[in-house]
């Protein structure tokens, strides 16, 4: 669904060989030591977000995928304008990844500006899919990585993330609203829950 990109895909390629992923860091940290100063005069907070999928793919080096890179890129640059969109599932898709682990680390360190929350069903190694957002219905528990975000006074952006296409809607794929307005449905409901069960 994207052709003007999908010609220029040789292309882009070329400018990778030979990249690996001490430089892709390095170009970050530069990038960040440039820009953060900016951000924090305009009050603007980074939030990078993970590589879909969690791991490398078409040899590609990719750098934001685990716990330890995403703790990397936050030590890159010390300001809270430099921070992560903790997408459940780019990083849940790794069942190598304690998403609400994650979630409590960078979440009390003030490092997630931006939320994107949805599920993923294993297939088998290296193999998922989207799923619905109820934790039923994929892999991830969604009552888990809601209560990491709220029991760690979670204050940012948070959304759902993919939608399926359901009920005869067309769209672009993956970004089904119908779906959305279920699992944003979905997580206010655990949300509401979570704050009753606090003030009991």
């Amino acid at each position: 669904w994207e052709p003007a990109r999908l010609r220029q895909l040789a292309e882009t390629m070329k400018l990778y060989r030979g990249v690996t992923k001490d430089d892709v860091r390095e170009n970050y940290r530069y990038f960040l030591e440039a820009v953060i100063p900016a951000c924090e005069e305009a009050d603007v907070r980074l939030a990078c977000h993970p590589d879909d999928p969690a791991w490398d793919i078409f040899e590609l080096p990719r750098v934001a995928h685990c716990f330890e890179d995403y703790k990397k890129i936050t030590e890159m640059v010390d300001s809270p304008y430099n921070g992560i969109t903790l997408c459940t599932g780019s990083l849940g898709c790794d069942p190598n990844n304690d998403v609400p682990a994650m979630i409590r680390y960078f979440v009390a360190r003030d490092k997630v500006p931006f939320a994107h929350v949805r599920n993923v069903k294993f297939l088998g190694e290296k193999k998922f899919v989207e799923s619905g957002h109820l934790s039923a219905e994929g892999s991830l528990d969604m009552y888990e990585i809601m209560k990491a975000f709220h029991d760690n006074h979670f204050t940012g952006y948070l959304r759902p993330d993919h939608g399926r296409t359901i009920w005869g809607e067309t769209c672009r794929p993956g970004y089904g609203l119908y779906d959305r307005a279920l699992g944003l449905t979905y997580l206010e409901g655990i949300w509401e829950s979570l704050e009753k069960a606090n003030r009991a």
